[in-house]
């Protein structure tokens, strides 16, 4: 299920997006007679699974109202090299100062669904999830997880407010894993709590604690299947660190429940679109 991303939100990180291109306006754009009108093709050059409608229509909006947009894909499809995506008409001024901030958004959520496609085909019948982290560009966390979930993962933690992870440095600053599950509990018994072990006996630690996830973190295969051997499904298991496409199947196979991946969303490969101008008179 998609996360829903608020049409406030997607227009001001247009805004921002705009402000930050445009400033006080498009001189190239200018010297374009403003009367002209003009059709355009956007196109992807490669395969890709597409996300990110929603920022360009809303970039060429903002740009100029007027412009029509006719999709011929919707969020989360799979498209090959050479395909038409969308076809655009309206004032050609418009239609050059909103490019390349559309292409932006495009290029960019495309290419965190589409390597997240890749992982979670590589785990397919495993039962296993592939979760995002926080490792996202800034200002665009909501963005880029709402392509995770285009690309068929799941969504990890938004930020810091919707679930406690206790990490290495808060069992150090706590004094055990036990007395942060407690702190965590004390502080808010509805926000769920989440613990990150690096071997068995803190494994045990926070299984005795009642957490309701566990991060199993740089394990390999060998120990995440002793990992899964000693949690027999108390607790739902989550393996990460050193994800790769070449061992994700593997990892999988251990018999987690979740894989999670900071490179869904922080070594992204923007896709490669054009968009291309026919004059309109």
């Amino acid at each position: 299920m998609k996360p829903v991303i608020d049409e406030a939100l997607i227009r001001e990180q247009v805004r921002l997006a705009l402000a930050e291109d445009v400033g006080t306006g498009d001189v190239s754009a200018a010297l374009i007679p403003q009367e002209r009108r003009a059709r355009a093709a956007l196109w992807c050059r490669e395969s890709a699974v597409i996300c990110g409608i929603s920022w360009v229509g809303e970039t060429f909006h903002q740009c100029a109202g007027e412009v029509v947009l006719d999709w011929r894909v919707a969020d989360g499809d799979r498209v090959g090299p050479d395909t038409l995506l969308c076809t655009l008409h309206g004032p050609a001024r418009a239609l050059l100062t909103a490019e390349r901030t559309a292409l932006n958004f495009l290029q960019t959520l495309s290419a965190t669904a589409t390597v997240t496609r890749r992982y979670v085909e590589a785990v397919a019948g495993t039962g296993c999830r592939i979760l995002d982290t926080r490792k996202t560009l800034p200002g665009l966390r909501r963005a880029q997880k709402y392509a995770v979930t285009c690309g068929g993962g799941y969504n990890h933690r938004f930020g810091l407010f919707d679930m406690v992870l206790i990490k290495e440095n808060h069992i150090a600053a706590a004094g055990s894993i036990g007395k942060a599950v407690d702190a965590a509990r004390r502080q808010d018994p509805d926000i769920p709590v989440e613990v990150e072990v690096e071997d068995m006996n803190q494994l045990r630690e926070a299984i005795d604690a009642g957490v309701d996830r566990i991060l199993l973190d740089n394990m390999d295969c060998a120990r995440l299947r002793e990992a899964v051997a000693l949690t027999a499904g108390r607790v739902p298991l989550e393996a990460s660190g050193g994800i790769t496409l070449d061992n994700v199947r593997a990892v999988a196979e251990t018999g987690v429940d979740f894989i999670s991946i900071g490179s869904l969303t922080k070594d992204v490969k923007a896709v490669d679109l054009s968009l291309r101008f026919e004059d309109d008179g």
